[in-house]
């Protein structure tokens, strides 16, 4: 079963900052697509951003400009740096593994952490 453990977490003012990690026990970093995906309460879960084992990036549009995502594949971590947080990101946030694409283009993944809550406050 894939190890993937989220940290980072926490409850800022809008415009604040905050970075996610996610380490994996399970795979190699450098040889999978990792990323994040997020849900807000009473909604469906949405992805959010991605990197591919080569290090290309995919943005979601609503957060496009504001997250970067990133890696260290010698510790087998990726990272999410979201800048300019406003209260519509408020949500739980999934680290994933193994980007699968979805007939329509969007992207999901084969394994998932526990997750990591975001809050966000006006």
């Amino acid at each position: 079963q894939a190890q993937l453990n989220e940290s980072g977490g926490g409850s800022v003012q809008a415009g604040g900052s905050l970075r996610l990690s996610c380490i994996t026990s399970q795979y190699m970093s450098k040889d999978i697509c990792m990323g994040w995906s997020r849900q807000a309460p009473g909604k469906e879960r949405e992805w959010v951003a991605s990197i591919d084992s080569d290090g290309r990036t995919r943005y979601a549009d609503s957060v496009k400009g504001r997250f970067t995502i990133s890696k260290d594949d010698a510790a087998n971590t990726a990272f999410l740096q979201m800048d300019n947080l406003e209260p519509a990101d408020t949500a739980m946030y999934y680290c994933g593994a193994v980007c699968l694409t979805r007939v329509g283009g969007s992207i999901t993944f084969g394994a998932w952490g526990q997750g990591t809550q975001v809050t966000v406050s006006s």
